[in-house]
């Protein structure tokens, strides 16, 4: 055993070669486009890895990288939303994160919204300190009698947003873009989570379907058939991420 962080056991020469489809090509990671590569690297070679399954959020495992849960802060900070809606709840971490951001802000609540949301998970956070600040529901995101649940848990000025990381499916997507978009207020955003299934068809864990069957997939069709939302890139800034392409900004009002 020895104390020498792991970070230092190696060092890689700052210079590497990748293989493209034009062929290798020799790399310097500290230039841009050497970070550019090493970040998409690194978020498909972390999405094997599993690491978006490392974090917990104020004791609540919440299966996000680190680096979307600092966009999502930024975001909620920005938007200053008094209802957030969360498509898959899992272990809840998500849930107690915007809870919290909430919390700080002094207003607003999360409805967290699950086909299933398993004994110990709704008892960690049923006794959790911030339970106040969020309502759990548990049935299909894309049934009608959910969303009417829903939408009876929202006032008619609230400014709402959604976060949608459910089903993965690019047809369970784009049914929750048509059911919980028209929900989100003027300024406000949708986020759609794990469209980096897009570069994963060749992971051991990927499979080769997810070319198209991917939540970026679903994202790309609502876009071209809606121009109520943009994709807003700022939250994609920091590369690594899996919901590239998911921050979906409201630009224009609901057509009457």
């Amino acid at each position: 055993m020895t104390d020498e962080p792991e970070l230092f056991e190696q060092r890689p020469h700052s210079k590497i070669k990748v293989n493209t489809d034009d062929g290798p090509r020799e790399l310097d990671i500290y230039t841009p486009e050497g970070f550019k590569v090493v970040s998409n690297l690194f978020t498909r070679s972390g999405w094997q890895q599993k690491i978006s399954y490392e974090p917990t959020w104020l004791g609540i495992p919440i299966i996000q990288t680190p680096e979307d849960i600092v966009m999502m802060q930024e975001l909620i900070w920005k938007v200053r939303p008094d209802v957030i809606i969360e498509c898959g709840v899992a272990h809840g971490g998500a849930v107690v994160l915007y809870a919290s951001m909430l919390e700080l802000l002094g207003k607003g609540h999360v409805i967290g919204v699950d086909v299933e949301i398993r004994k110990y998970n709704r008892l960690a956070l049923q006794s959790h300190p911030l339970s106040r600040r969020f309502t759990l529901i548990e049935g299909s995101s894309v049934e009608p009698a959910t969303v009417d649940e829903v939408r009876r848990l929202i006032q008619p000025d609230d400014k709402v947003l959604v976060a949608l990381d459910s089903n993965h499916t690019a047809a369970h997507v784009a049914k929750e873009l048509r059911m919980y978009a028209p929900l989100v207020t003027p300024e406000s955003y949708v986020v759609v989570f794990d469209g980096v299934m897009q570069v994963l068809t060749d992971a051991p864990g990927g499979s080769p379907t997810w070319d198209r069957d991917n939540p970026w997939h679903a994202v790309r069709e609502y876009i071209e058939e809606n121009d109520e939302f943009q994709v807003d890139p700022y939250y994609n800034r920091l590369k690594v991420t899996h919901c590239p392409g998911g921050f979906l900004k409201r630009v224009k009002k609901r057509r009457q």
